[in-house]
Parts: structure tokens; sequence; C-alpha cells
């Protein structure tokens, strides 16, 4: 199985055929039939919550065309925008704001980055850094609410996905402001611009422009936070909302676009959910093999300390990160890494969104880092150069991740204020 799969990877096969081979491989080595693949392929996407991520996926579309993006950018750069380096905190504020929305680091990458990375080069900024702020910055669109991977989470080993989506507001708060402590360090240092800072009448004027784009989160995560909404509710909601903004105050959204986004959002969805059937055929396959009860058994033989416990699990997955796709490293492991963090008294709500947190560090680390690919082909720059230029802001999202680690109510404070605990 592991030489079947490490060879998908070195040849450039794609990660959900990567994983159906290697399913199929396993299968067929085990005498069984190759139809289980298709059995646990429905399976795995036959899921009420998933029916979220193609809406996430569809509203983010919509408000990319319907203008709503655009308008969160220009309201960044006005609350914003007149610190130093204003375009990068301009680039990160707005990247918080939409991951409110879109909850894919990879949607928020390719919106902002089309924007702002050209925006940013004319005004002076290296192209390397305007990278690296865009591809850092997405990632925390799976960690403020709404989040793909949290829903492929709580659906693979039932954890509370409204509860994931509370533990993910403290940490991704302090992640946008570590980004900007950073970039601003680097802007004094390189001596990059800053805009005016705007009149009461500007802002007033860009805040009444940006309403109903700030509106849009507020829907979104407070519906959900209060039982109002499912997340899978909430995302039809999104995108109810998305388009009748963009059609009916907007104006920029018109019908004629609609059949185009509802492919180009089809597209992605059977990308995304390809790679959730297949790993769910590996993930069967390891588990009657009794995989996942030998892994927990080598690692509670190591160790019992819960602090080692995470602290292995933490350098494991950042490792799996380089080499995995997200949704497939969690069906595959989450069930696994959870039942040896609970026999250890880690908390099922805490564990996840470590393990979320884990799988988002992955989209920033080479070989297979998909924002670092996004970017690259947004800015025109080799992936060498990108990765260099992201270095600092990968170091802060690591600190990060051990302070969640070792300090749970970081993340689990509101869910408890909530009643998730």
């Amino acid at each position: 199985m592991g030489v079947t799969f490490l060879l998908c990877l070195s040849l450039g096969v794609p990660i959900a055929f990567g994983l159906g081979i290697t399913a199929a491989v396993s299968l067929l080595s085990l005498g069984l039939s190759l139809q289980v693949v298709a059995q646990r392929i429905f399976t795995g996407i036959d899921s009420f919550p998933l029916m979220a991520v193609p809406f996430f996926i569809l509203a983010g579309d919509l408000m990319n065309q319907g203008g709503t993006t655009r308008r969160l950018i220009t309201f960044s750069n006005a609350l914003v925008g007149w610190i130093r380096g204003g375009l990068a905190h301009t680039n990160i504020v707005a990247s918080m704001f939409l991951a409110g929305i879109s909850g894919s680091a990879v949607a928020d990458a390719s919106a902002i980055g089309g924007i702002l990375i050209p925006g940013m080069t004319k005004e002076g900024y290296d192209v390397e850094f305007s990278a690296a702020v865009t591809a850092s910055a997405s990632t925390m669109g799976p960690i403020i609410p709404p989040s793909i991977f949290m829903v492929i989470y709580g659906v693979t080993t039932g954890v509370s996905v409204g509860g994931l989506f509370a533990a993910g507001f403290i940490p991704g708060i302090l992640m946008g402001l570590s980004f900007m402590a950073v970039a601003y360090l680097i802007s004094r240092h390189r001596n990059y611009p800053r805009h005016p800072v705007p009149s009461f009448n500007q802002f007033g004027r860009v805040l009444r422009e940006a309403g109903f784009a700030l509106l849009a989160p507020v829907i979104i995560l407070g519906g959900i936070l209060s039982g109002i909404f499912t997340p899978t509710e909430a995302a039809a909601a999104a995108v109810g909302y998305a388009f009748l903004v963009g059609i009916c105050v907007h104006k920029e959204l018109r019908f004629a676009d609609m059949p185009g986004l509802l492919v180009q959002s089809g597209v992605t969805t059977s990308i995304l959910l390809l790679v959730i059937g297949t790993a769910n055929v590996l993930a069967w396959v390891l588990s009657a093999e009794q995989v996942p009860q030998k892994i927990a058994q080598g690692l509670l033989a190591i160790t019992t300390n819960p602090y080692l416990i995470m602290l292995l699990i933490n350098l494991f997955l950042l490792v799996v990160g380089m080499f995995m796709e997200g949704g497939a490293a969690i069906i595959i492991l989450a069930p696994v890494l959870s039942q040896v963090a609970t026999s250890v008294g880690i908390h099922p709500l805490h564990f996840g969104f470590v393990v979320v947190l884990n799988i988002v560090i992955g989209l920033l680390t080479p070989p297979l880092g998909v924002c670092l690919f996004v970017v690259c082909s947004l800015s025109r720059i080799p992936i060498e150069r990108l990765v260099k230029a992201i270095m600092p802001f990968l170091l802060v999202e690591i600190a990060i991740l051990f302070l969640v680690s070792y300090f749970p109510m970081v993340a689990l404070l509101i869910p408890r204020w909530l009643g998730y605990l």
C-alpha cells in the first residue's frame, strides 16, 4: 500500500486517483472485490453535512463575481491601509473577512491574490512579499469559520461542526494579527508605502458601499452559532444571499453569468468530493486491516503523556501536510489519531481543531502546498522564491499551532461560552 501510494505521488498522479489506485491495489492483494471501491466512494460522500461544501464554494464564486470581494478589499484598505505597508495589511484583513464567507484557503488566495498581487507590485512591493502575504493570509480561510476542513473532520469523527467553527475564532484572529505584525516589521525595514488616513466622510462612504458585503459573514456565522442554521443550511443561505446581493444590490451579477459560475463551482466541488470518496475507500482498507489500532498501540507504547502525544502527532501531521491533500489526510488519519488523543485525556473538540490547523499549515509547505501553487500562478514566480519569502509567516503559524496545542482554552473559550463543552 505504502509503495503504491509513494509511486503515485512520485509520478505526479493526481491525489484523488493516487488514493483510488492505492486502495484498488490493496483490495486486489487482499482478494476482495473491486465493487468495494464504488460502494465506499458513494458512502464517503453520501452525507448531509457535506452538502455544505458545494454551497460554500458556490457562495464564494457568486460573491467574487457580484462585487462583494472587491468591496471587502476597499473597506479593508480604508480600515488599515494607512499603516506602513498598507496594502499588505489590506490583504490580510480582507482575507479575514472573506474567510467568514468561503471556508476555503484556495478560494481566498485566488480571489484576493488576483486583485491585490498586481496592485501591490504596482505600488512598489516586492512580488515575492506580495505573494507570500497573499498565500499566508489565505490560510485563515479554513480557520475562521465557516471551514470546509472542519465540516470534513466533523463528518469523519462525529465531533460537533458548530463547536469546531466556534473554536476557530480566537486562533483565526491571532493569526491575522500576527501576520500583520510580521508584515509591518518587513514593511518598515523595506520602507513600503502606506495610504493616507481616510477622512470621516470617505470612511463612511466606503462603509456604506461594503455594508451588504460585511453582513454576509454575520448572517452565516450568527445563524450557525445561534442555532438558527445548521452549517449546511447556513451555506445554502449564503448562496441565496450572495445571489440576491449580486443581482439586486450591487447589480454586478447577471443571470447570463450563472451557467458559467455553476459549472465552475461544480468542477471545484467534484474534485474535492472525488478526493473525499477515494480517501474513504483507503480509510476502509486501513480499518479492515486494523492499521488504526496498530498505530494507536505504537504511539501509546512510546508514551502516555498527553503533552508528548500532542507533540508527536503535531510533528507527524506537519510532515503529512507536505505530501497529502488536506481533506484526504483528515479522512484517513483523524479517526486513528483522535482515538489516541482521547485515550490520554485530550478533549475531542480541542484535538479536532489542532488537526485542522496542522492540515492548514500543510497548504503552505512544499512539495504539495496547494496555496503555494495558486499564488505562484498568479504572481508568475517560481515556488522556490515564494517559499523563501513565506518563511516568517509560516514560523508564526507554527508558533500559534503549539500555543493552541498546549493552551487549550485559546481554542475552547468560545465553544465553552456557547455551550459546546
